[in-house]
């Protein structure tokens, strides 16, 4: 999750002292800038809400652009790093465990992870955003987290989509696969999945402008209860909850295909 970074907020014009004021020609007037300033906490996640290629470090573990996510797994791992403010996203079978060591990780929890998955034919991309749960900190601040995550989900969408572009290049009917979101939160309020769209327009969207669609216009894809060829992977390639949510009985309104379908997560 984002840090706390604290950066000093220099007044614009310092008061003078005394001694100034009577223009005395026997007291420096040097005086130090950085006493008794003020510090401001500054929440980050993934640096800065606009997507910087240079910025990003792609790592390919054991996967081949030229195949088929629908034929060989395909998940993406990414960490932010607070020292040099870069993305890491490692694109492989399965989560990159090596990523998400350290006691910051497991502190933070600012990793983001998703999986490919081909459910009765049809191709989705699925990303996990852990928001509360584990660390008491994490539950203090779980309404902030899930509004940051938010914030920053385009960043971390056009991410996947610059570092796996050649697989886009090659298989162009991916970017039309819907983008579904998975909220972990130990608060039902927050323990969710939103649908953000096609992958082509996921990327643009602005994280709390979403407008609600009818949900039945897009459902959360359901593989089939038994072994069959139109579901792959057969099972999910993230270690985290999978429990499948209940639609919505409110419908809403049918707006832009910008919009997203909210529904809560079984607890």
């Amino acid at each position: 999750m984002g840090t706390l970074s604290f950066a000093p907020i220099l007044p614009t014009k310092p008061r003078p002292s005394v001694f100034e004021q009577n223009q005395s020609p026997f007291v420096s007037r040097r005086r130090s800038k950085k006493k008794n300033l003020p510090i401001v906490p500054v929440a980050r996640l993934f640096g800065p809400a606009i997507f910087e290629a240079s910025k990003l470090k792609v790592l390919f573990l054991g996967v081949d652009e030229k195949k088929h996510p629908g034929k060989l797994p395909r998940t993406y791992t990414l960490t932010h790093s607070d020292i040099t403010s870069k993305l890491t996203l490692a694109i492989s079978q399965t989560i990159n465990n090596s990523q998400l060591q350290g006691w910051a990780n497991k502190l933070y929890r600012d990793e983001v992870v998703a999986e490919w998955k081909k459910v009765k034919g049809k191709m989705s991309l699925h990303v996990h955003c852990h928001i509360s749960g584990g660390h008491f900190l994490l539950d203090l601040c779980a309404r902030l987290r899930y509004f940051i995550f938010c914030n920053e989900l385009p960043v971390v969408l056009k991410a996947f989509v610059h570092g796996d572009g050649n697989l886009l290049k090659n298989y162009p009917e991916l970017q039309e696969a819907l983008v579904w979101v998975y909220f972990h939160s130990n608060i039902p309020e927050f323990n969710k999945v939103e649908c953000w769209g096609p992958v082509v327009e996921a990327g643009s969207q602005q994280g709390g402008t979403k407008q609600e669609i009818l949900a039945s216009n897009w459902e959360l894809p359901r593989p089939c209860p038994d072994n069959c060829d139109c579901c792959f992977p057969p099972m999910s390639l993230i270690p985290w909850s999978q429990e499948l949510p209940h639609q919505n009985e409110k419908h809403h309104g049918s707006q832009s295909t910008a919009a997203v379908a909210s529904t809560n997560l079984e607890t």
